[in-house]
C-alpha cells in the first residue's frame, strides 16, 4: 500500500514537473529591438504600443548586458522609456521582464503637482513648468479686467532654476509665456481677433483640465481651451482645442536642459470654416524674460542660421531665443514637428520685443475646414547658457525621426 503511494506521489511530481517545463517552454521571451537609423541616440524618448498577452502589472526592459530601465505605460497601452545611447546605423534588443510587486523600483521621476488650478512639473524636485489653468488674477490694478487669461505656460524653469517666460509684459499684457491664438481671421463674415483680446472682438478661454498623470519617464496633463467670436451678436465658439503637454525625464548630462512637448488640436464648434488671411503673426507665441526686453540682451538662432536682423518671416526647423537673466545666460529652443501644416513654419522674429510666434500664416491665407483637426506639435528645449547648434540639431532629429522600434517573441 505505502508502495504503491509512493510511486504514486512521485507520478504526480513528474508530471507537475513536466507542467512546468511545459509552461515555461510556452512562455516564450518578448522583446523589444530598436533601430538607431542615420542619426546617433542620446535621451532619446521612445514610445510604442504594448504588445498583447503582457498581463502583469508593470514591467521594465532590461539589456542584453543586464542594464534595466523604467517602462512607463499609460492606460491606452503606450509604453515611453529613456534610451541612454544608441549609435547611429546600430540596433540594440531589450527584454521585457515583469516587476514584481515587492520588487524595489526607484521613486518617480517625473512629479505634476496641482494647486488649484495650477499646474506644476517637476523632474526629481527641479521645477520644469507651470500651467495657469482658470484666469488668475492681474498682476496690477492698472490693467483692465478683459486682458485676465488662463490656459497657458508660464513660468518656465530652466536646470538652475531661472525663468524664461514673461507674462502681462508691460508691453503687451496679451503675451502670456507660451499661449496659441490666432490674429487675423474670417469667420461667418466677422473678424475676430483671438490674439489681441483688448480689441474685444475675440478671446481665448480655458475650459477644463481633463487629466494630469506622474512618472518615472514623463508627467503631464490634458485641458481644454475654446476661441470665442465676441463680435457676434452673441458670442459664440469658434474653435475647440485640447493641448496634450508632456515633459520627460531627460537632459540631465554635462549639459543639462529640460525637455517637454506641446500638441496642440483644434476642432471648429460649427460647421462654418474658420478662414486664415495671410498675416505676420498668429499661432503658437513665446514671450521671453523681461530683462530681455534690452535688444542687446537679446539673441535670436535657427536652425538656418538666421538671427534677429533676419530671421523674421524665414522658415526653420527650430528656433533659440535667450540672453541674460541676473547677468547668466539663459534659452529657450521651440522644435517644429515636420508633421505640422506648412512646415517648417514661417517665423514672426520680433525686433524690439523678446517674442517668437510659430505662424503658417505668414506665407500666404489658409483655412480650418470643419471635420477636419488641425494639429500642432511643437518640442521645447531650455537650458542654461549659449545654445549648441549641434545639439539642437540632434535633439530635433531625435524629434522628427524617432528610434525605430520592432517587436519579436
Amino acid at each position: 500500500m505505502r508502495k504503491n503511494f509512493v510511486i504514486g506521489f512521485g507520478l504526480i511530481c513528474l508530471v507537475a514537473s513536466i507542467s512546468r517545463l511545459d509552461s515555461k517552454a510556452i512562455e516564450k521571451p518578448v522583446y523589444v529591438t530598436l533601430t538607431a537609423g542615420s542619426f546617433d541616440r542620446r535621451d532619446s524618448v521612445v514610445s510604442f504600443a504594448m504588445p498583447k498577452g503582457l498581463n502583469a502589472r508593470s514591467y521594465r526592459l532590461r539589456d542584453d548586458a543586464g542594464n534595466r530601465m523604467e517602462l512607463q505605460v499609460e492606460p491606452d497601452g503606450t509604453a515611453t522609456f529613456v534610451l541612454p545611447e544608441l549609435k547611429a546605423g546600430t540596433t540594440k534588443r531589450f527584454r521585457f521582464e515583469e516587476v514584481k510587486a515587492n520588487t524595489a523600483v526607484s521613486a518617480k521621476g517625473m512629479q505634476l503637482v496641482s494647486d488649484h488650478d495650477r499646474l506644476t512639473i517637476s523632474a526629481s524636485g527641479r521645477r520644469v513648468l507651470t500651467f495657469q489653468g482658470g484666469a488668475g488674477e492681474l498682476p496690477s490694478a492698472d490693467i483692465k479686467p478683459i486682458f485676465r487669461q488662463g490656459g497657458y505656460i508660464h513660468p518656465v524653469f530652466t536646470p538652475s532654476g531661472r525663468v524664461v517666460t514673461d507674462d502681462y509684459p508691460p508691453d503687451h499684457f496679451h503675451h502670456h509665456g507660451i499661449w496659441f491664438a490666432w490674429t487675423k481671421t474670417e469667420f461667418e463674415g466677422r473678424h475676430p481677433d483671438f490674439w489681441n483680446v483688448g480689441d474685444g472682438t475675440g478671446r481665448v478661454e480655458f475650459v477644463a483640465l481633463d487629466t494630469t498623470w506622474s512618472g518615472s519617464v514623463h508627467a503631464g496633463f490634458k485641458s481644454r481651451n475654446r476661441s470665442i467670436d465676441v463680435s457676434a451678436p452673441k458670442p459664440i465658439t469658434v474653435l475647440n482645442e485640447q493641448w496634450t503637454v508632456t515633459a520627460y525625464n531627460t537632459g540631465q548630462g554635462v549639459k543639462p536642459y529640460t525637455m517637454f512637448d506641446l500638441v496642440s488640436t483644434q476642432d471648429l464648434a460649427t460647421s462654418s470654416p474658420l478662414l486664415l488671411p495671410e498675416y505676420r503673426y498668429g499661432g503658437l507665441g513665446f514671450r521671453g524674460h523681461r530683462q530681455w526686453l534690452a535688444k542687446d540682451n537679446c539673441d535670436f538662432l535657427t536652425s538656418e542660421g538666421k538671427d534677429r536682423n533676419n530671421g523674421h518671416g524665414s522658415r526653420a526647423r527650430w528656433c533659440h531665443i535667450g540672453g541674460r537673466i541676473d547677468g547668466q545666460l539663459a534659452g529657450i529652443a521651440i522644435l517644429d514637428h515636420p508633421s505640422n501644416f506648412r512646415a517648417p513654419q514661417a517665423m514672426r522674429i520680433n525686433p524690439d520685443q523678446p517674442f517668437f510666434c510659430y505662424s503658417p500664416s505668414l506665407i500666404g491665407d489658409w483655412k480650418i475646414e470643419p471635420g477636419q483637426s488641425y494639429v500642432s506639435r511643437y518640442r521645447f528645449i531650455v537650458y542654461d547658457g549659449a545654445p549648441d547648434k549641434a545639439e539642437l540639431d540632434r535633439l530635433w532629429n531625435d524629434y522628427a525621426n524617432p528610434v525605430q522600434v520592432t517587436i519579436t517573441r
